[in-house]
C-alpha cells in the first residue's frame, strides 16, 4: 500500500464500513467480514482505527502487518479500537453518535539507524527494545506540536522506556508512512 494511494470514494467506503462494523457488532455480537472487494480495498497492509469523542481519544488499535484484505483489517481494528482497547471502557451504543472514526492505512515498516530520517508530520515511529515496545503515528506530532526529539522521547515513554532510550544501540527504530483520514476531515 506504500506506492498506492486510496480514492476519496474507497476512503469513506472504509470509514463507513468501520462505522458499520462497530454498530453491528454492538448490536448483534458478530461481525460479518466483507467478501466482495476489490483494487486497493482487497490489498493486505497495515492500518489503525483511532476514536475520538468530543476531541479526546477513546480508543485507538492497529496493526502493522496482515494477510487479509484491507476492508477486513479496518473491520477488525475498529471492533478492537471499540472494545478492546485496554486504556478505555468499551463503547456502549449510546456513545456510538458522539465517536469520530480516524483511519490510518499504514506503508510497510522501515528500520533506519539515522534519527535524521525521521520527518515529522510524514513518519510515524515504531520502537522496541527487548520486551518493550510502543508507537506513535505520524499525525501525532503534528497535532502536538513536537520536533523529532521529543517525538521519539515520547514514542519510548509510550514504549515503557526511559525518554532517552532511542539513543541507545540496542533499540531498534522504525518508520512507517500513513494516509491518514477521518469522518472529521
Amino acid at each position: 500500500m506504500a506506492e498506492t494511494k486510496l480514492t476519496d470514494e474507497e476512503k469513506q467506503q472504509l470509514l463507513e464500513l468501520a462505522r458499520e462494523t462497530i454498530s453491528h457488532k454492538l448490536q448483534h455480537g458478530k461481525v460479518e467480514d466483507c467478501h466482495t472487494v476489490e483494487g486497493n480495498l482487497a490489498e493486505a497492509c497495515g492500518a489503525f482505527v483511532s476514536l475520538h469523542m468530543h476531541g479526546n481519544l477513546r480508543g485507538c488499535i492497529g496493526t502493522f502487518v496482515s494477510q487479509r484484505p484491507l476492508v477486513n483489517t479496518v473491520q477488525e481494528m475498529a471492533v478492537s479500537a471499540s472494545q478492546r482497547d485496554p486504556r478505555f471502557s468499551a463503547i456502549t451504543p449510546e456513545e456510538l453518535k458522539d465517536v469520530d472514526i480516524e483511519i490510518s492505512v499504514l506503508s510497510p515498516l522501515k528500520e533506519i539507524t539515522d534519527v535524521s530520517e525521521i520527518e515529522v508530520g510524514r513518519h510515524g515511529i515504531y520502537i522496541t527494545k527487548g520486551f518493550y515496545s510502543g508507537v506513535l503515528l505520524p499525525q501525532v506530532a503534528t497535532e502536538y506540536g513536537w520536533d523529532r526529539d521529543t517525538f521519539l522521547e515520547h514514542t519510548c515513554a509510550k514504549a515503557g522506556l526511559p525518554s532517552n532510550a532511542w539513543k541507545e544501540k540496542e533499540t531498534k527504530i522504525e518508520i512507517f508512512e500513513a494516509q491518514v483520514f477521518g469522518e472529521k476531515n
